[in-house]
């Protein structure tokens, strides 16, 4: 028997767990909650008993036992900046985490929960790769206007093992290689990956290509004067930009199957919408290839819109110019939570401190 990995991934109306020996998947769960049950905390860090009790309870079910762990992987949530890899989950990340700043967000309570479940049991606990993860270059943070610098907020845990897994698969170490990653899901996260880190992003909340339920880069001047028009509060434009914008702005659904139903009926407007969205997907890779000046190994596509070989067809036409295009269709964040774990107990990287790394421009 391997090294035994819980990893656990708490999401908005659902908590995500997984049970590895070394790198073999044993068994996971996807525990959906009731919107209205968690209406009933008053924040997300109040969530703890309870999310606490669905994973134990999920444990048992399957038959398995807490005395067999190596130790418990919680995915990473909303902290200040810090460089890609595997944390300890130690009094300074927790701190942090509890402060649920930007914004709240179920995934503060992986490292938590973690950690609560490791002590006791005298072993480690970590998070891996969170949104937060921040390796731009300075020049990348510049904007037209100081006060409001660019930030890294992205889908680092799915980008950082799609690299690896390329990197393994042409057959070089992946601190070595160039690439442009296509993370295209209900957002869109594409990046300039040079040598290990990632040196650029569009970060989907405000800039790049709309996706089908964000809106992506906007007209400055339109939006502020929107902003001020008094038809909509502050909530509201929020959530026209994340939520409600993109695609579902457009057809009324983020849903791309039902899009390609209706294409597949003919319905022009959503053809075209669907081919505008992989048109700026497309320029997106372009400008990001521009970030590590043009030598890019490979562009990996990855997310569930990975699937859709239509939508990747519409896309790679107008990329295949610039570096070969590699499918690594969905994520599979437990798997990308448990291989970082293991990288640390099988001594191939060290555990990186909160304390140590965290700068970078401040949410």
């Amino acid at each position: 028997m391997g090294i035994q990995v819980l990893t656990i991934n708490p999401g908005s109306t659902s908590t995500k767990i997984a049970w590895f020996d070394s790198d073999r998947e044993v068994w996971r769960e996807t525990v959906r909650h009731d919107p209205a049950e968690l209406a009933a905390f008053a924040n997300v860090a109040d969530q703890f008993d309870f999310r606490r009790k669905t994973i134990e309870e999920a444990i048992a079910a399957h038959g398995s036992s807490l005395a067999d762990l190596g130790c418990v992987c919680g995915r990473g949530g909303l902290v200040d900046p810090i460089p890609g890899g595997t944390y300890a989950v130690d009094q300074a990340l927790i701190d942090r985490l509890r402060v649920g700043k930007p914004w709240e967000h179920a995934s503060n309570l992986g490292g938590i929960i973690a950690k609560a479940m490791a002590d006791p049991l005298g072993i480690p606990s970590f998070i891996v790769d969170p949104v937060a993860v921040d390796e731009m270059e300075d020049v990348a943070r510049i904007t037209g206007l100081p006060e409001l610098p660019k930030v890294s907020l992205a889908h680092a845990l799915n980008v950082k093992a799609t690299v690896r897994r390329a990197a393994k698969d042409l057959g070089k170490p992946w601190d070595e290689l160039d690439f442009v990653v296509a993370h295209i899901g209900g957002g869109i996260t594409i990046c300039a990956h040079r040598r290990g880190r990632m040196v650029d992003v569009n970060c989907g909340n405000d800039f790049g290509p709309f996706s089908p339920e964000r809106a992506g880069g906007l007209p400055a001047g339109d939006l502020v004067r929107l902003c001020f028009s008094g038809s909509l509060s502050l909530k509201d434009m929020l959530r026209r930009l994340a939520g409600q914008g993109g695609m579902f702005a457009h057809l009324g659904t983020s849903d791309l199957r039902e899009v390609k139903g209706r294409i597949a009926s003919g319905d022009e407007r959503a053809a075209f919408v669907y081919r505008a969205m992989a048109y700026a997907v497309a320029k997106e890779i372009g400008a990001q290839a521009t970030a590590i000046d043009g030598k890019v190994d490979a562009i990996l596509f990855t997310g569930g819109v990975a699937y859709d070989s239509d939508f990747v067809a519409l896309v790679q036409e107008r990329v295949q110019w610039i570096a070969p295009v590699l499918l690594y269709p969905g994520e599979d964040e437990m798997k990308a939570l448990a291989e970082g774990a293991l990288r640390v107990l099988s001594g191939e990287e060290t555990a990186k401190r909160y304390g140590d790394c965290a700068g970078g421009t401040k949410r």
